[in-house]
């Protein structure tokens, strides 16, 4: 996470990288690229309270089985810090709104890892319906980057689409990400007891 003042916008801005959450009671800007990450900003539109996460699942989430899929922890952890952490700064669940964002195909993914960009953009979509927070809009899928600008006390977003290689950064990052979160599973040997 990054922090910088923007003269343009006359705002602070908190720029988020893959993995990584903020709630903002100070009307900040959070912004953030994404590729095949998916971003999901939740606010309060009462207590003006705003906040994003941006999150990559490593592995096929079959919708229907969020809560039972192992590989389904990264996406659900990353929601349930943001809701959390709303609460915790004096947001109210039922007042809640929601934007996603996200999930172009722009990285390379192995077949065995299945829909992933597909995946991400379904688990938001149910894990929102099932917490019974609608979104009020959204901008996934396709295959461009989106660079995305959180006012997080009025929730206004500015979105930009933009084609990755022009922005080698925002693939860097992603492709950083993916790096770590996926790696060879290693079986654990089964141990017997006698």
């Amino acid at each position: 996470m990054r922090r910088f003042y923007s003269r343009k916008l006359d705002k602070q801005v908190v720029m988020l990288g893959a993995g990584e959450y903020y709630v903002s009671l100070k009307g900040e800007i959070i912004y953030t690229l994404l590729g095949s990450c998916v971003a999901t900003c939740l606010f309060d539109r009462e207590r003006k309270i705003g906040g994003m996460n941006h999150f990559l699942l490593p592995g096929m989430v079959h919708p229907d089985e969020i809560f039972t899929s192992e590989v389904g922890r990264y996406g659900m952890y990353a929601m349930e810090l943001l809701i959390g952490e709303l609460i915790k700064s004096g947001a109210r669940r039922e007042r809640l709104e929601a934007k996603v964002f996200g999930g172009g195909n722009v990285l390379k993914f192995r077949a065995s890892d299945g829909d992933i960009t597909g995946s991400n953009v379904r688990f938001a979509t149910k894990f929102l319906e099932l917490e019974g927070i609608a979104p009020s809009s959204q901008d996934v899928g396709g295959n461009k980057g989106r660079k995305i600008l959180f006012f997080s006390d009025s929730a206004k977003v500015l979105l930009k689409r933009f084609d990755v290689e022009t922005v080698p950064q925002a693939l860097k990052e992603e492709s950083a990400y993916k790096s770590k979160i996926f790696h060879p599973r290693v079986d654990k040997p089964a141990v017997i007891l006698f």
